[in-house]
């Protein structure tokens, strides 16, 4: 998964600076066929992320945020739903193991970017 953070600052002014951590996913991860499955979140992360790219609103207008909010939703449900009958003879991935294989790809793409 390519990511990417930031810290973007909510409210600042002399005596307060608070800041929140905001992450930004370029793919889809795959979210079939692991162990531990999916989560709620995770299907709702990637639901979420699939509907802003297709329509191009990282935070859609007041006139458009009820059909947003419903296509989530609609997402949501259908790919659950889907992941609950999906059949494989596969082994379940660890997500543990997997991540490890992404970080050492990137390390690996950032000493190659690097030289």
């Amino acid at each position: 998964m390519s990511c990417f953070c930031f810290l973007k600052i909510i409210t600042h002014d002399i005596h307060n600076l608070l800041l929140l951590r905001q992450c930004v996913c370029r793919n889809l991860k795959p979210l079939f066929n692991f162990d531990p499955p999916a989560t709620e979140e995770e299907i709702y992360d990637a639901s979420i992320q699939f509907i802003r790219k297709i329509s191009g609103f990282t935070k859609p207008s007041k006139v458009n945020q009820e059909v947003f909010d419903s296509s989530v939703k609609d997402t949501t449900h259908v790919v659950k739903k889907m992941l609950e009958s999906l059949i494989t003879k596969s082994p379940l991935k660890n997500r543990e193991l997997e991540a490890e294989k992404v970080r050492k790809r990137f390390e690996k793409n950032l000493k190659n970017l690097r030289n």
